[in-house]
C-alpha cells in the first residue's frame, strides 16, 4: 500500500496534529506501507525555524515545501502562510502520488482537501479526508467574515464537493459526524476515529516522584492544569475569573503549558489582575509528556459551545492516558461532556458559572478518593478507546479498504 499525507506540520514539530500524523505515519511504515508526507519546513511556534526539505524518519519519506514564514501572530500572516502552502504543497503532491495511492489530506491548512482531490483526480489516486476540524464554519463560529456571507457559502460549496467525492472521510466524534453527514456527504463515506494518546509513553506519575513538580515549585500545591493549544476557540474568561476567586487559597495554583493565540491575553489578564496563582510554561517535548500531563492534579479543558460539532478538543485523551480528572468548560452536551458523564472521570460546567468551576476545583482538591478513582476511570477508558494502537488499527483497516475500493461504512 502506498500513501501520501498531506499536512502544514510535521515531526520534529510537536503542534497535535503533527504528533497525531506522525505517530499514524511512522507505525503504518512500521506495518509495511509506504508512506510519503508532504509538508512544510516550519515549526508550529518558532516561523523562523527552518526543517530540512527531504528526510526519511523513522522509514516516512518527508518532503518539506518552501512557503511564507510569518506565523500565527496574525490572522494575515497565517493566511499568506496557508496561501503559500496550498500552492507549493499541491505542485509537491502532484509529484510524489501515482495511480492507485491514497491520500489523506488534513485540515491544515483548512480546504486542503479541495486542491487534493483536483489533483488526485488527475493521478488517478484516491482520496482520505481527516477532518480535525470543520471549515469554514469554525471560521464563521469564531466570528471571522470568511465564513459568511456569499464568499463563506462559496468555500463551503467547493469543501462539499470534495468531501463528497473523497473514498472516505474521518470526523473526531459522534457530533462532528452528524455535522458531515448534514453537508450532504454520504453516510458510508463518514468513519468516526477519535485522536488518541500514546499510553505507553504517557502514563501516570505520582505527584511525589515527579521531577517537574519540584522544579517547577508545584511541592505542596493543588494544580489545576491547562496543557496545549490556547487557540481561538477556548474559552478562557471562566477560567481566569475561577483563578479570580481563588486568589487567596495559597495551596491552589493554575499551570498553563503551551502557547497559542489567547496566551498572551490570559498572561495580559493575570497579570492586570494580580493573579499570583497562575503560572506558565512553554510546549514541554514529547518525551517530557508523562511527566508535565502529570504535573497537575486535575486539567481543564474547554470550547466554545458553538463549535461544538466542529471541533472535538484532543487534550483529553492525554489527560485520560495521565490518569487525571478533567474539569470540561463548555456546552454540557457536547462531545467531551458526554465522556466525561458516561465515563465518570471529571466534571463539566457551562461557561460563566464561576460558581460551579469552583466548586469542582475545590472538590477535587478536598476528596482524595474522588480525584483517585476519576482519574483511573480516565485511564481505563483511554485503555479501551483511545490508546495509540487502538486508532492506528482502525486506520489500518480503513485505509486497506480504500486501497481496494471496498466499501468502508460508518463506524
Amino acid at each position: 500500500m502506498r500513501l501520501a499525507f498531506v499536512n502544514r506540520f510535521y515531526a520534529p514539530d510537536h503542534s497535535a496534529t503533527s504528533q497525531l500524523l506522525t505517530d499514524l505515519a511512522v507505525a503504518l511504515a512500521a506495518g509495511g506501507a509506504e508512506v510519503h508526507v508532504v509538508t512544510s519546513r516550519l515549526r508550529y511556534d518558532d516561523p523562523a525555524a527552518r526543517l530540512p526539505p527531504r528526510e526519511d524518519i523513522d522509514g516516512v519519506h518527508v518532503h518539506r515545501v518552501r512557503t511564507t514564514s510569518f506565523g500565527r501572530a496574525t490572522l494575515v500572516g497565517r493566511g499568506f502562510d496557508y496561501l503559500s502552502f496550498y500552492v507549493t504543497a499541491i505542485f509537491e503532491v502532484f509529484r510524489v502520488i501515482r495511480k492507485g495511492d491514497v491520500v489523506v489530506a488534513k485540515t491544515d491548512p483548512p480546504l486542503i482537501s479541495v486542491p487534493v482531490r483536483w489533483v488526485a483526480g488527475f493521478r488517478d489516486a484516491r482520496v482520505v479526508n481527516w477532518l480535525q476540524d470543520v471549515f469554514p464554519e469554525a471560521a464563521g463560529a469564531l466570528g471571522l467574515g470568511l465564513g459568511r456571507g456569499i464568499f463563506g457559502r462559496l468555500l463551503s460549496w467547493f469543501r462539499n464537493e470534495s468531501l463528497r467525492r473523497a473514498s472516505a472521510n474521518v470526523v473526531l466524534g459522534r457530533l462532528m459526524c452528524d455535522r458531515v453527514v448534514a453537508l450532504g456527504v454520504d453516510p458510508g463515506r463518514v468513519v468516526v476515529i477519535p485522536n488518541w494518546a500514546d499510553g505507553s509513553a504517557i502514563e501516570p506519575v505520582p505527584a511525589a516522584s515527579n521531577p517537574l513538580r519540584a522544579e517547577w515549585r508545584l511541592g505542596g500545591k493543588f494544580v489545576v492544569g491547562y496543557s496545549g493549544n490556547m487557540g481561538r476557540a477556548h474559552e478562557f474568561e471562566t477560567i481566569l475569573d475561577a483563578a479570580m476567586a481563588l486568589r487567596d487559597d495559597p495551596e491552589v495554583v493554575f499551570l498553563f503549558i503551551g502557547g497559542g493565540a489567547q496566551r498572551a491575553m490570559i498572561a495580559e489578564a493575570s497579570a492586570a489582575r494580580g493573579l499570583g496563582n497562575l503560572v506558565f510554561k512553554p510546549y514541554q517535548p514529547r518525551e517530557r509528556l508523562a511527566q508535565s500531563l502529570s504535573a497537575a492534579d486535575a486539567h481543564l479543558v474547554s470550547l466554545q459551545p458553538s463549535l461544538e460539532g466542529l471541533i472535538v478538543p484532543s487534550k483529553f485523551y492525554g489527560i485520560a492516558a495521565a490518569g487525571r480528572p478533567t474539569i470540561f468548560v463548555g456546552d454540557l452536551n457536547g462531545e467531551i461532556a458526554t465522556e466525561l458523564r458516561s465515563s465518570e472521570s471529571g466534571f463539566s460546567v457551562r461557561p460563566g458559572d464561576v460558581g460551579e468551576l469552583v466548586a469542582a476545583i475545590r472538590a477535587l482538591r478536598g476528596d482524595d478518593n474522588l480525584r483517585d478513582r476519576m482519574g483511573r476511570n480516565a485511564r481505563r477508558v483511554f485503555e479501551a478507546r483511545f490508546d495509540k494502537p487502538i486508532a492506528v488499527e482502525r486506520w489500518r483497516r480503513l485505509l486497506g479498504d480504500v486501497a481496494e475500493g471496498r466499501a468502508v461504512g460508518q463506524a
